[in-house]
């Protein structure tokens, strides 16, 4: 349960933090933002706050944050349609009704004859309780809903739709998505350097493990490092490259405790490391809490760990990694149990390796992908024109499709590598 919990909140935190990136740029921006779901498939929570419905569904395989604009608008009123329309005090309408009209008896119903919802914003028509049979115009409020079958959508005039606004807004917008996953990665690391400290290079023991050369001696942590076997120190990795460098063979170390000088003899275990022997005594490396270097930390982190990634991914491309050794949602979930056992800061750096790794791959120039829609744009700003929007869409669909499938292909994987073997 522990683990299922564990998932649960890793995977939501990192599809949150990946939308918000999108919603907070669009909403600056002006477009309205009709959904913003985390997860996908069937909803299992929903609730409405302002224009947007906020939903968590049900298979945790990503998230979104429906636009206007993006797909094709909600509703064609065309002429010949028949429709009832509410209006506030100054007489602009308020909402369009489609059907079931009889639960609106204050409504005006009008037969349409022109209509225009997304730039001037009116309806024309002949309202049935107009005895002289006049053509009428009705203004539109810029926020009004259309109702059918008792659910309310609201319009999305031109300008507050996604292709309206300018090429730097849409790229902000997108792009913000990704970028928030690495600020979250680096916040997260911040957290661990503040809660639990970070690596220090000074020559000083760390936590001694229960079953190592160092506890057997009678080192402790906190001991200060001042030589081995006459060689001075003044910093962990010299103490480190000793210890590796002499594996069994017995160490004189010259220690501080509590400000009093020691020699106590160790003698590092033999241990095979990538076909190499080296000598270990059972201790980690010394850890620091300072609030300055955690930012210095979590910037080093976030980096590092982008390096690593970008090279995975350049390994894939090339074929150095085969697709059978790609994981999905399985394996993600069987590593977060794995880590979890190793306690909640190994938890907090598996969410934020992840989150590193969600950026990533978001920014790939991949269609249906973040990276897919970047380089659209790009194409954009060079060409001084979009591409066709039909085009375009075309493009992802069929990239979502192959997406999909890749996803299948590597969950199948998962569940061989698991479940079979």
């Amino acid at each position: 349960m522990y683990t299922v919990i564990a998932f649960i909140i890793i995977f939501g935190a990192l599809v949150f933090f990946h939308e918000l990136g999108h919603f907070v740029l669009a909403k600056r921006a002006g477009i309205l933002c009709r959904e913003f779901a985390i997860g996908m498939g069937p909803k299992v929570l929903s609730i409405k706050r302002g224009e947007t419905l906020y939903t968590i569904r049900l298979l945790p395989i990503g998230g979104y944050v429906r636009m206007a604009g993006e797909d094709p608008e909600i509703v064609d009123i065309k002429a010949g349609h028949r429709i009832g329309l509410l209006r506030n005090d100054s007489e602009l309408v308020t909402k369009i009704i489609l059907n079931n009209k009889e639960k609106y008896p204050e409504a005006r119903v009008i037969n349409v004859e022109e209509a225009d919802l997304e730039h001037k914003l009116f309806i024309k028509g002949y309202a049935e309780d107009d005895l002289e049979d006049n053509l009428l115009t009705f203004s539109i409020k810029e926020d009004a809903v259309i109702v059918e079958n008792g659910v309310e959508t609201q319009i999305a005039p031109y300008n507050r739709q996604f292709n309206s606004k300018t090429l730097l807004q849409r790229t902000l917008a997108i792009f913000a998505g990704p970028a928030m996953n690495f600020v979250l990665a680096f916040l997260l690391f911040i957290v661990i350097a503040l809660v639990q400290g970070m690596p220090s290079n000074e020559a000083k023991l760390g936590k001694i493990t229960e079953d190592g050369a160092a506890i057997s001696a009678g080192l402790k942590e906190g001991d200060s490092v001042i030589s081995i076997d006459g060689q001075s120190v003044t910093t962990w990795k010299e103490v480190v490259s000793i210890i590796q460098k002499s594996p069994g063979e017995n160490l004189e170390f010259l220690i501080e405790r509590n400000g009093e000088e020691m020699n106590v003899e160790v003698t590092p275990k033999e241990s095979e490391v990538d076909g190499e022997t080296i000598g270990l005594v059972g201790v980690y490396s010394p850890m620091e809490k300072s609030p300055l270097k955690s930012i210095q930390f979590g910037f080093e982190q976030t980096y590092t760990w982008t390096k690593t990634i970008i090279g995975a991914v350049g390994k894939l491309v090339t074929g150095q990694f085969s697709i059978d050794a790609l994981g999905g949602p399985v394996a993600i979930y069987q590593s977060t149990d794995t880590v979890a056992q190793s306690g909640i800061y190994s938890l907090i750096n598996w969410a934020a390796v992840l989150s590193i790794n969600l950026g990533i791959m978001n920014l790939l120039p991949l269609p249906a992908l973040d990276g897919g829609r970047l380089l659209f744009f790009a194409i954009e700003a060079v060409r001084g024109k979009p591409i066709d929007r039909q085009k375009e869409g075309m493009v992802h669909f069929i990239g979502f499709a192959l997406l999909m499938l890749l996803m299948i292909v590597v969950t199948w994987n998962d569940i061989q590598r698991f479940f079979i073997q």
